[in-house]
């Protein structure tokens, strides 16, 4: 096969929507969306899929391991350590939602039951849905494992989550990876690439990428340089990954991820901002940009995963607190890929996951495999089956859909004497420590280790963060000299 001239690769992910909540009620020709009558029962009652989602969701819905074996199997599923995993129905996702086993997350009220059934008319989401339609739809693209955002986004940058299966405590990350970050048998795919030909860009101060070994502060550039960046003939990234703005990190609100504690129109305008920068740069005509997420976050989506390659990497079962053998996808998730070498409209209907974004670097930049998963794994480039760039393409996206101040229903924030362990707020501690002591000192950084084993609670969590992002924000600014 001739590879299509592509240089630069550009990745989007966001975070914690299904493919159903967000496109299955688009109206786009073509893609596997609910059948009528589609619908979950609970407790007697059915709740069919719809299209009124509330802006902002009355809880988080689950969506760590044990919380996506009921919305897969059904409720009263479990996983037996080591498989296999339970005959799959997609019948769990309203009782999760009601009821769910992980500390922080479901337990909606249940006049709100129905939220997790809903996804968004296409004039709700008007940026994604004009790249949808000007370019491809992938409609079996699906997370690299049936659990949390931690481990799928490590597929993203290894093939492989290292064995994790889980979001995990503050003490396991601390523990696990000290001060030096998260690492993996085979590598990452950044450390495949070699310094001079990938790019890491931030939304926000915080990032889930900063928390791997090898990735330092100088290394992370902020989002509102992008654009000045790539404008550049000179622009050196040939793999570029992006990770939007997490919000503020114990209410998840004011950010640009999509969480479903926060409105999707910070979102919708990353995704606007993102694209525009790139087609309007001199890379355009070599460019493939990438935009999906990261996993469902615990909303409904019909279609059925199937089995994995398990990435057989030698990962340590340290990390692995279900048994999971990781031969099972997770939910099926949006996934847009752009490029003026894809025809209008297209859908494709090929199983991708996470590790399908490697797969294409790899094929593009001549890189062997990282994993047995990579290397299973369809690349996307045969969606650019254009003998030559098309000139129809927008230059300029529609604004985000406004949403009305009166559906802002936000979730009154935990307390600060909460927990610090639940959810992504350990992985982002994590993070930071690791971004903050390569700035340090070797001798300072076991001081700084000691703080951070110290905080027991979001508050104390949320005052290190707080703390720390001057010193991250310093390493990303222009001519800043690293120690």
């Amino acid at each position: 096969m001739t590879l299509p001239n592509i240089t630069h690769v550009f990745v989007l992910m966001l975070e914690n929507r299904s493919f159903d909540h967000m496109l299955g009620a688009s109206g786009l020709p073509g893609i596997a969306v609910p059948p009528a009558g589609t619908s979950n029962s609970y407790n007697g009652a059915s709740y069919p899929f719809g299209n009124q989602p509330p802006a902002v969701m009355a809880v988080d819905p689950g969506h760590e391991f044990p919380d996506v074996v009921v919305q897969l199997a059904g409720k009263g599923a479990s996983y037996p350590s080591g498989g296999p995993y339970p005959p799959i129905e997609m019948s769990g996702f309203v009782a999760d939602y009601a009821s769910s086993p992980s500390s922080g997350e479901g337990n909606a009220p249940s006049a709100d039951l129905g939220q997790i059934m809903q996804g968004f008319p296409a004039s709700a989401l008007p940026v994604l849905n004009t790249l949808a339609s000007e370019f491809a739809v992938c409609d079996h693209w699906f997370a690299s494992m049936p659990g949390p955002t931690w481990p799928n986004r490590f597929f993203v940058a290894a093939a492989s989550s290292g064995g994790l299966d889980h979001s995990p405590t503050t003490a396991e990350m601390i523990t696990w990876e000290t001060v030096k970050g998260f690492s993996f048998p085979n590598g990452t795919i950044f450390d495949k690439l070699g310094s001079r030909r990938w790019r890491l860009y931030a939304d926000g101060v915080l990032t889930i990428f900063g928390g791997l070994k090898g990735i330092f502060p100088w290394n992370i550039h902020g989002f509102a340089d992008f654009a000045g960046d790539v404008a550049s003939s000179s622009y050196p990234g040939g793999f570029t990954f992006i990770e939007p703005n997490y919000g503020n990190v114990v209410t998840f609100k004011g950010g640009t991820s999509q969480h479903p504690l926060d409105t999707v129109s910070g979102g919708e305008l990353l995704i606007k901002q993102t694209y525009e920068a790139i087609r309007n740069s001199p890379h355009w005509e070599t460019s493939l940009l990438i935009i999906t997420y990261d996993e469902h976050g615990g909303f409904f989506d019909h279609v059925r995963p199937g089995p994995a390659p398990a990435p057989s990497d030698g990962s340590s079962s340290k990390y692995n607190q279900y048994g999971f053998d990781f031969k099972q996808y997770g939910v099926r998730v949006p996934a847009v890929i752009v490029s003026p070498l894809i025809p209008k409209g297209s859908v494709n209907s090929q199983v991708y996951d996470h590790s399908s974004v490697l797969a294409t670097v790899e094929a593009v930049f001549g890189i062997a495999p990282l994993t047995a998963r990579d290397k299973a794994a369809n690349n996307l480039l045969s969606l650019l089956s254009l003998s030559a760039p098309r000139t129809d393409t927008p230059t300029v996206l529609p604004n985000p859909a406004p949403t009305p101040t009166s559906e802002l229903g936000y979730v009154a924030p935990p307390p600060a004497s909460s927990t610090v362990d639940a959810g992504n707020l350990p992985g982002f501690l994590h993070s930071a420590m690791v971004q903050h002591a390569a700035m340090l000192p070797e001798s300072q950084q076991n001081d700084l280790l000691a703080r951070v084993q110290a905080i027991r609670t979001k508050g104390d969590a949320a005052d290190y963060i707080m703390e720390a992002e001057p010193q991250l924000r310093l390493a990303r600014s222009k001519g800043f000299v690293q120690p």
